[in-house]
């Protein structure tokens, strides 16, 4: 079957206020205020300044119930209250009712401001779901038709009626229709991906802060145990042959014997190491195939046999490169190994080379591949394949690869994703499927030890 390109990333990575409502009371109470402002000067202007006939009171009574209704929703609801879909849907409703009505009383599609039907919709398509953008833009469009032909003329104070030529008419009103399917549709793109990137961003801190955990819990464990192994085995050697020889001495020999019961209480030092202590430096930097192998480790049971591939490039006597055990890498190459075990038939193929230069670490697996017309906007996140065969029982969102590829350029490195040739069906285990490859500038991973590793610093908090 054609391979997905996703990983089991999903939304679970995401915590639960993710899901909150996200328009906020106060936002739009406020863009109502603006309006109002806007309207109560336009209003007010055309009938002294430009002298126009129009029913000024009555627009003044539309202005004021908006100004009523947002003054009521301020007493009524915190400024830091957030509207769910439904209720946020009709305050933008009412916004786009008050303006038609407004217009009817002033010229229909004649008057100018006819243009403001873009910003309810806008605002819509900024802030709620596409079925309620598509909604308001449906009786957007209706209301500015409606106003074409049913209005109070706008005429000013001689008699003359203030209108369009049809022609012009038709094509203002089309400028309106156009315009505001072009900026909602803009809008909403936009908004929907800068949405989908602050989540895919919120799950990648969330896999790295239980990586980071996971790390600092080992290194913890590991630093006590490295620390305390030689002087508690010393003690616990000298009490035992102390308790042996004092047998003639019962006071000194309980003595001993307690020197002895209180060794053991240092497994005490373990439970306080996550508040004080020293960072082991033996654990913070490993070999490279020893990062890559703890990588893969996970993923080594699942029946699909892992293959290495260690080799400097060009041939060259360079020693194995120490490696700073990254919270960052480790994850990101985990996610990529997971990935092509998921999708591989019999074997993967995990090659390995560096150089004085750099360090390039390629995942190759016997699938099928990505789908070509996926390939270039692989490590998007929240990308599903077209193709609903191309593995079935399999609901991914493209987090796992936009993950792995956020936390590995964070280290420093560059991921590429491609495709080798096809092996056909066969079920041999045959190099040809997806490749994901990540290459490092050396000195941006490798940690030189000529001189050793030096003194364990303290652990900082």
């Amino acid at each position: 079957m054609p391979r997905s390109t996703t990983l089991t990333a999903h939304s679970g990575l995401l915590p639960p206020e993710a899901a909150t409502p996200r328009v906020r009371l106060s936002t739009l109470v406020n863009l109502r205020w603006l309006a109002i402002a806007g309207q109560t000067a336009t209003v007010v202007g055309a009938a002294t300044v430009l002298s126009l006939s129009f029913r000024l009171w009555p627009c003044l009574l539309i202005v004021a119930v908006a100004a009523t209704v947002n003054v009521v929703t301020m007493l009524t609801h915190p400024a830091t209250h957030r509207l769910g879909e439904r209720r946020a849907f009709l305050m933008v409703l009412f916004d786009l009712g008050q303006l038609t009505a407004l217009l009817f009383l002033t010229g229909g599609l004649n008057n100018p401001f006819a243009l403001l039907f873009l910003a309810p919709v806008t605002i819509s398509a900024t802030t709620l779901s596409l079925r309620s953008t598509l909604t308001l833009g449906a009786v957007a469009v209706v209301m500015i038709t409606l106003l074409a032909g049913y209005h109070v003329p706008l005429r000013t104070r001689t008699g003359v009626e203030l209108g369009l030529p049809p022609l012009q008419l038709v094509g203002f009103w089309c400028a309106i229709v156009v315009g505001l399917v072009f900026q909602a549709g803009f809008a909403f793109r936009l908004t929907k991906e800068t949405e989908r990137m602050s989540q895919a961003l919120l799950a990648t801190q969330t896999a790295l802060s239980r990586e980071q955990k996971l790390h600092d819990l080992g290194g913890v464990v590991a630093a006590t145990a490295h620390e305390l192994g030689t002087p508690l085995a010393t003690i616990k050697l000298v009490s035992s042959e102390l308790v042996e020889e004092l047998s003639d001495r019962p006071d000194l020999r309980e003595d001993a014997a307690l020197i002895h019961q209180q060794a053991d209480r240092c497994r005490d030092i373990l439970r306080s190491m996550g508040r004080a202590g020293k960072a082991d430096r033996q654990i913070d930097v490993a070999p490279l195939p020893e990062i890559v192998r703890e990588a893969a480790e996970p993923h080594a049971g699942r029946g699909i046999e892992i293959r290495y591939d260690f080799r400097a490039q060009g041939g060259t006597a360079d020693r194995v490169p120490q490696m700073r055990r990254l919270p960052e890498a480790i994850h990101g190459l985990r996610n990529l190994i997971q990935n092509a075990v998921d999708f591989a038939r019999v074997a993967i193929w995990v090659d390995v080379v560096w150089s004085e230069d750099a360090i390039s670490i390629r995942v190759t697996d016997d699938g099928d591949g990505y789908p070509p017309e996926m390939l270039s906007r692989l490590g998007d996140p929240f990308l599903r394949s077209r193709n609903p065969s191309a593995r079935p029982h399999y609901d991914g969102m493209g987090l796992g690869l936009f993950i792995s590829k956020t936390l590995l350029e964070r280290t420093g490195g560059t991921v590429t994703f491609g495709n080798g040739s096809r092996p056909g069906r066969a079920r041999r285990a045959t190099r040809g499927g997806a490749i994901a490859e990540v290459s490092w500038p050396r000195a941006s991973v490798a940690v030189e030890t000529q001189g050793g590793l030096g003194q364990n610093p303290p652990i900082t908090s």
